[in-house]
């Protein structure tokens, strides 16, 4: 029997053909990146060098800078008891926001992005405030810790019990704590979201085998739910420093700072140098700062978790 000729590979690469269409493949990659490059450089890149360039001078904002003053911003911040309690409350803000705001929001998103009745009503609600702006929210809080009875809401609430009024954004000892409620108030729902995603993604299997097995409710949250949540964990922490470390619209509409720079933060105190006080060079210096506070967390964080997910294994 006669047996058919070859029939030749046209799929087959030539010899040399990879170079030219790598290249061109390649272009294109590069081509529909730039727009995203230009971009980068122009609103990130370059304004982080320009702020390293002002925070070396003496400048108010207006000409050219000349005043030449080195490292002697740096060394002001520094100095200034100021900006230490701003440090101080940044990080009190992060521990507050750790270990309280996010426990809580994980332990709603459990209950409710299982079978809880009217679960879709709850989530409604958590996440509403998540989308109002930060201006609305703060003008919102302003109303809501009105020292009189009458308007305020939770003094009204006191009064009512027998209690007495506070000056919540008046009292240095009280105006950081009425702060984090409405930070919490805020992104509650934000991170409440982030964790039912997490918690919907595992299977349901490994809970059953878990029940089967003999497994109650908390044992299945601390050696099944918390571990496959571990990704989502890393995630919320790392935005929930982040944005404590950047904290300024809502402090700054309800408090400016005050009362006598009890909850000041660092970006409220580089903004009050920076356009309240034209010290635009100093203001610059604060940024720096703000900036390496930032990128060291980030480095050091994303080094110690980087661990592969339990569900994808990346």
């Amino acid at each position: 029997m006669q047996s058919l000729p070859a029939i030749p590979n046209i799929f087959k690469q030539k010899p040399g053909a990879g170079g030219p269409r790598k290249f061109q493949d390649n272009l294109m990659i590069f081509l529909f990146l730039l727009p995203a490059i230009v971009l980068f450089l122009l609103f990130v890149v370059y304004p982080i060098f320009q702020s390293v360039y002002y925070s070396l001078f003496n400048w108010k904002g207006f000409g050219p800078a000349v005043d030449f003053v080195g490292l002697d911003n740096f060394k002001n911040i520094l100095n200034d008891r100021v900006f230490m309690i701003a440090l101080r409350n940044g990080f009190l803000i992060i521990a507050l926001s750790l270990f309280v705001q996010l426990p809580l929001s994980l332990m709603l998103a459990v209950m409710v992005g299982r079978n809880l009745p009217g679960r879709v009503f709850f989530r409604t609600i958590f996440f509403l405030p998540y989308v109002l702006s930060e201006v609305i929210a703060a003008l919102m809080w302003l109303f809501i810790l009105n020292p009189d009875p009458d308007r305020g809401f939770i003094n009204a609430v006191i009064v009512f019990f027998g209690g007495q009024s506070q000056a919540w954004l008046g009292n240095t000892s009280l105006v950081l704590i009425a702060i984090f409620a409405a930070l919490t108030w805020k992104y509650f729902g934000y991170h409440m979201l982030l964790f039912m995603t997490g918690v919907q993604n595992i299977p349901g299997e490994i809970e059953e085998a878990a029940r089967v097995d003999g497994a109650n409710s908390l044992q299945n949250f601390f050696f099944i739910t918390l571990p496959l949540l571990s990704s989502t964990i890393r995630t919320s922490v790392y935005i929930s420093v982040l944005g404590s470390i950047q904290q300024f619209i809502l402090v700054w509409i309800m408090t400016k700072g005050g009362p006598v720079n009890a909850s000041e933060t660092m970006a409220t105190y580089m903004y009050r140098f920076g356009f309240v006080r034209f010290q635009l060079g100093y203001g610059s210096a604060v940024a720096i700062y703000m900036f390496v506070i930032c990128l060291i967390f980030s480095l050091v964080y994303l080094h110690l978790t980087r661990k592969p997910d339990h569900l994808s294994g990346l």
